[in-house]
Formats: C-alpha cells, structure tokens, sequence
C-alpha cells in the first residue's frame, strides 16, 4: 500500500555554544552531499557499451599493486565520524594534573586507567584495546592534523579525504591512485571491487577525477548483506502497487542489473560461512560497527580480494554530555576491533590485515559549559594488527602548556606522511604513484610505523605518457588530452545508457595537446547531460564520465 509523506515538524537542540547557528548549517552542508547515496540506491558497477555488457578480460596495464595480489595486505580504514577527543582516547599521564584542571567535570579518573606505559594510559570503554596493546597488535600515533584547520566538519572531512590542505580538489587519494591503476575503470573494471565503503556516504576517499567512486559503496551494513545473501543489492518484492513502487521497482532493477560486483561477493560470502564470534557491541551499543567489521571479516575470510576497505562509527560530535556518549562510542570501537581480528584469527588472516583510525579533527582541550568538547585540532591515530612490529607510540605528544590562540592542541604530525607509509610500506604502491596520489611535489621522509608490504613490488612502468581531463568555459564542456609521443588516438562518446554517441577523434596525434568543444560535438541532435567517452591510444585505454552542457 502507498501512502503519502508528510513533512514532521523535528525540534532542533542544539548543545554548543555561541556560534551555533553555524554549526548547524555546517551539519545540513554535511548532510545534504550525501543525500541521494543515503536513499540507498547507489552502487558500484559498469555501464553497458553499445548494449554489450563489457568486463575486465584481463588487468589494467598499470596494474602494480593493490589489485595485482603482489601482497597479501589489506588495510581497512575506520572513520570516526564528528571529530574524536583525543584527550579522553590516550590519556597524558604525564601531565595528568594538567589535563584533570582543563576537564574538571569529563576527565577520566587517574585511578581508572589502563596503563599503556607510565606516560599513557587508556580509559576503561577501551578495555578489549589492552590485550591488544598486550599482544603488540596496536601503535599510537601522537598529534595528527594539518596546518591551518578551519574546525568544519565538511572541510576537515574533505581534506583528510583528498589529501590537498586548500580543499580545491574534488577526488580523493585514493580515488586518484585507483584512477591511474584502471584508468579504464568505466568501460573495463577489475575483476574485483578495488575497494568496499560502509556507510561515510559522501566521503570522498575514493572519488576519481573522471570517475565518481572505485569503491563498492553502500549506505549501511544491511545493503552489503543482501548482496552477500542474494546476490542483489535490492529486492524487489513487497514493492507497493502504485506509481511510486513502479518507479522504485525500475530503479532497483537497473541498479542490480549494472552492480558488477554482486555475484563476486556473494560468492565470498557463500565461501566464507558465518562467524563463529560475537560481536557483543552490535546488539548492545547499536553503533553498527561490529556488525560492519563482521561482514568485511567475512569477505576477507570468503578470499574475495579486494584491498582496501573502509567502515565509520559515527557520533563523535560531542558538545555536550560527553560522560555517556563519548564511553559508549570507545567501546563499540574497541570491542568491535577486538573481535574482528580474532574472526580473522579463525582462518589464520589476522596477519594479513591492518586497521588504522581517523577522524577530521580532534576537539578543544578545555571541556566546554555543557559537559562537552568543542572542535578542535590534533588528535592521535590507532593502528592496529599483529604485523606492526610490537605496540608503541609514533611521534609526540601536544604540550597541553602550550595550547594556539583558541585553546586546541597544536599538531605535530601531518597526516599525510601517515597515508603515504601505508600505501608505499602496506600496500606495496610504487613511490611515484603515491606521490602523484596525495599530490606531493616533494616526498615526506620516511619513518618507521613497524610494517612493511611484503610483497613481490615488481617492477612496473608507471610513467605516465597520455593526459586527459575536462573544464567547462562560457558554459561549453571542453575535453583536453595530452601525449608525450606520437600515436594513433582513438575517442568515442557513449551516453550512460551506453549507447554509443558518435567518434569524437580517430586520426593520428603527434607529441602534443589537442582541445575538443565536446558541447559542440553533442548539440548536434543530442541532448545536454552525462555522458562516457572512452580513449584508445597506443595500447593503452581509458574511459570517464563527464557532463555535457
């Protein structure tokens, strides 16, 4: 039965102090971008070519690392959503007195700790975090940020997700890297999902330039489940009778017809069987976290293959009541780590995989007047797996007597150098594409995080030899290539129902540039809107989407 929506009035409470109405609208901002994923009918997959369904017959020609299985690493990225507290995550015992005169009413009591060593300890919702620490499966590492943090929510989440500090770009690392591993990701995907996302709808990790997303995205643990259990991202029955369900039911249909993915993961989960585990914070804490870990444990054990991982704990936004909020949160965090690697432990995987925290900013060093935090600035990232090289702390600690102009904690780790570590020592990237990934001119020096690739890091030729990309002036969409020797250039134009356009360029090119008025070539006889051109040169090919005006 269809029945109509109406609009509820929701009372609006708001805990933080002046500035507020800012506040908020930085929260509708947030929330707004991730509108239309968080309907749940967004996927990854690949389009159909000129009514062809076309897959990956064989590796992208820059495959090197994260897809090729020259390493057994994976890593999974834990996003803590809303700007963790540092302070009341890894507690300075050194400076105890210090922290307790800040936070007179949060602080966790002395006497509660668990003692990480003498300068350090944990508070008791981190409980499950000791035997880790015990186990030498955790590192710490001090006063992550950036320079010049502006304490918004969207930036901060952009940055940490792009890796450029004037938030212009509009990718992600990630996304960058595996733009140039598949740069034919559109017309040909890899056989498997180069990366899997768990609700942070909107976080733009795996943005590509040309291509919206390179991971499997979905809004919530229960959509990836379906796909594991029926291989389908959404069912089609109990679909009302009216023209509303009629409408769902065909864009559920198209979604499942073009998630390339589905029968990949739905026979891992098959392989895999269920976890013979408890993840107790599922049902206790209501976070979702446990229930999000479980399932990437169950992908991982199912061999599905895909590298890179990442799920979010959302809630970190603690203005006010922090006492209660900010416990429950740590430990459906802890717990939930805990528990996956003993999953993984099952299977004998737990050493092929590493877990790393992040969070757009820390929060204030003084408590707030409502028993909170506001935003702040450095705060510690985690680590965790049984292949980092012994427990331990990366870096220093914010001097709480030396706090900026507006009383945050000042960073002393650019979380940059933490990314590029991971992808050249973890996931076995070659040095110059994580460079060109997090948009660095000049490396960061290496230091050492206690883990290494273990991998063949075979010697593939990276160099990038052909250029394309897109810009929009005086309302007309230009697409603009570049090669660096001379070759025969091929380049048609697809819309996204994948048929086939028109021949944009096939002639020979010489070593140079060429700018082509794509507005000009569509106006005649198709419409404004996205569309997919496809590049073939040399042997090398690439495909991306772009809208028309």
């Amino acid at each position: 039965m269809c029945t109509n929506h109406t609009k509820k009035n929701i009372k609006k409470t708001d805990s933080d102090r002046p500035g507020s109405d800012m506040h908020r609208q930085e929260h509708e901002r947030w929330n707004r971008r991730s509108f239309l994923q968080a309907l749940g009918l967004a996927g990854g997959g690949s389009i159909m070519l000129a009514n062809t369904n076309i897959t990956a017959s064989k590796p992208s020609e820059l495959t090197a690392a994260i897809a090729a299985a020259d390493t057994e690493n994976i890593l999974v990225l834990i996003r803590l959503k809303g700007g963790n507290d540092g302070l009341n995550t890894i507690v300075p015992i050194y400076d105890y007195d210090t922290y307790a005169n800040l936070r007179p009413t949060i602080k966790i009591p002395e006497n509660q700790l668990y003692k990480l060593n003498d300068d350090f300890g944990i508070p008791p919702a981190l409980k499950d975090f000791e035997s880790m620490w015990g186990e030498g499966a955790m590192k710490v590492i001090h006063g992550v940020g950036y320079e010049n943090q502006d304490l918004s929510h969207f930036k901060s989440s952009n940055i940490w997700a792009n890796a450029d500090l004037e938030d212009i770009e509009d990718s992600g690392f990630m996304g960058r890297y595996f733009e140039e591993l598949y740069p034919d990701f559109l017309a040909n995907p890899p056989e498997i999902p180069a990366a899997i996302q768990i609700g942070s709808i909107g976080n733009l990790i795996f943005d590509g330039r040309g291509v919206s997303n390179y991971a499997v995205t979905v809004a919530n643990p229960k959509q990836l489940r379906s796909i594991g259990e029926n291989g389908t991202l959404h069912g089609l029955n109990d679909i009302p009778d009216c023209t509303y369900g009629e409408r769902l039911k065909y864009l559920r249909s198209v979604t499942n017809n073009t998630f390339t993915y589905a029968k990949k993961i739905s026979s891992a989960f098959d392989k895999a069987g269920a976890s013979s585990v408890g993840y107790e914070v599922l049902e206790k804490g209501k976070r979702g976290l446990g229930e999000q870990l479980k399932i990437v444990a169950r992908m991982i054990r199912g061999g599905l293959g895909t590298k890179v991982y990442m799920v979010a704990l959302g809630g970190f936004d603690t203005h006010g009541n922090q006492e209660e909020t900010h416990p429950e949160l740590l430990a459906s965090l802890s717990n939930s780590v805990k528990v996956f690697f003993d999953d993984l432990a099952t299977a004998g995987l737990e050493k092929n995989v590493m877990a790393m925290t992040f969070s757009e900013f820390g929060r204030r060093a003084e408590e707030n007047g409502s028993n909170g935090t506001d935003h702040g600035q450095a705060a510690p990232v985690m680590l965790f797996g049984p292949t980092i090289d012994a427990n331990g702390f990366v870096g220093s600690h914010p001097d709480l007597n030396d706090l900026d102009v507006i009383g945050n904690l000042k960073y002393s780790f650019d979380f940059r150098e933490i990314y590029a570590s991971v992808m050249k020592n973890w996931l076995c990237v070659d040095e110059a594409a994580v460079d060109r990934a997090l948009l660095m001119e000049t490396p960061f020096e290496e230091r050492d995080f206690g883990f290494t690739c273990r991998g063949i890091n075979e010697d593939v030729d990276t160099a990038l030899d052909f250029f394309h990309t897109t810009s929009i002036q005086n309302d007309q969409t230009f697409l603009h290539i570049q090669t660096q020797a001379t070759s025969h250039v091929n380049i048609s134009l697809y819309d996204m129902a994948g048929a086939f356009v028109k021949v944009i360029k096939n002639e020979m090119m010489f070593s140079g540039t060429d700018t082509i008025n794509l507005s000009e070539i569509v106006g005649r006889g198709y419409s404004q809107g996205i569309y997919m051109y496809r590049i073939l040169v040399a042997d090398k090919k690439f495909s991306a989407k772009v809208y028309v005006h």
